[in-house]
């Protein structure tokens, strides 16, 4: 039977087994969706990302993201370790590439030890009822800090529940209340203002995956959600830092930009270093149409 190579790599954390693990797998040009969705459900991480051929012009790769249970348009460490990964095996040297993607052609600075992603089309939606994501959260109302929640994304978006630091670690998923809400995800988080620094936990219960230990996506809609709440300028350039995984026994270490014009999110990146774990051969499972 024939079999395609894949790596696992541990995605914004300068050591191995922490940070958010990822299967990368390469030779699958020939693949269903069904049978890619197969394998993603073999390998059980929140993404598995194909590495294929691009179909439009100017990108270098072009990326498919699965979850164990669906496909995403993009998401943050499966692009950031598939970069890195495809450049250490020699498919393109590091430096600016540019990956393809369902939510378009995004630019991606590689390095030897990891990449930085620029997000897509910054979006910021209107002010939410806290009381719904803080019952998915198991939380209550005396845990909300700051200003109202709402829904931003650069590529994926996410709902924001800015919360105390101390119900960062008490926050727990009431998928019962997800699925009554309709809600697929939430970003939980305090900000430290002086360090500009927020303490996240990602629950993605609509798509399989608990909780998350390190969310790139996520990170990159935090910067547009901060400048909207004033939390951070509304002009220029301004630095930020996710750290999320720790209840997971994952710690992870995201370094985030945002760029601002007249109140306005016009850009966002996000910087993580990658470490390869293992390697080795998977079979391809049968088409089944």
């Amino acid at each position: 039977m024939s079999t395609l190579a894949y790596e696992i790599v541990d995605v914004f954390t300068d050591r191995p087994f922490a940070g958010n693990p990822l299967a990368v797998v390469f030779g699958a040009e020939a693949l269903a969706t069904e049978q890619m969705q197969v394998l993603a459900m073999e390998f059980n991480l929140s993404e598995t990302v194909f590495v294929l051929p691009p179909t439009q012009v100017g990108a270098t790769y072009r990326a498919r993201i699965f979850t164990p249970t669906g496909e995403l348009p993009f998401a943050g460490h499966p692009s950031v370790g598939a970069a890195v990964t495809a450049s250490r095996r020699g498919l393109f040297p590091a430096g600016s590439v540019s990956q393809e993607c369902h939510a378009g052609v995004l630019p991606i600075e590689v390095t030897a030890t990891g990449a930085t992603l620029t997000g897509g089309t910054p979006t910021l939606g209107p002010e939410l009822d806290p009381e719904p994501l803080l019952e998915m959260a198991g939380l209550t109302a005396a845990d909300h800090a700051g200003p109202a929640p709402r829904v931003a994304g650069c590529g994926l978006e996410f709902p924001y529940l800015p919360v105390h630091p101390d119900a960062v670690a008490r926050a727990r998923l009431n998928t019962a209340a997800a699925q009554r809400y309709g809600v697929e995800h939430v970003s939980v988080f305090s900000w430290d203002a002086d360090t500009r620094t927020a303490h996240a936990r990602v629950f993605v219960p609509g798509l399989g995956v608990p909780e998350d230990p390190a969310t790139g996506s996520a990170a990159l809609g935090l910067g547009v959600w901060l400048v909207a709440s004033g939390l951070l300028p509304g002009v220029g350039h301004s630095g930020y830092a996710v750290r999320q995984g720790v209840e997971m026994g994952r710690p992870s270490a995201l370094a985030c930009t945002v760029t601002a014009e007249d109140g306005t999110v016009v850009g966002t990146t996000v910087t993580g270093q990658v470490m390869p774990v293992a390697r080795g051969e998977i079979l391809v499972p049968p088409f089944v149409g």
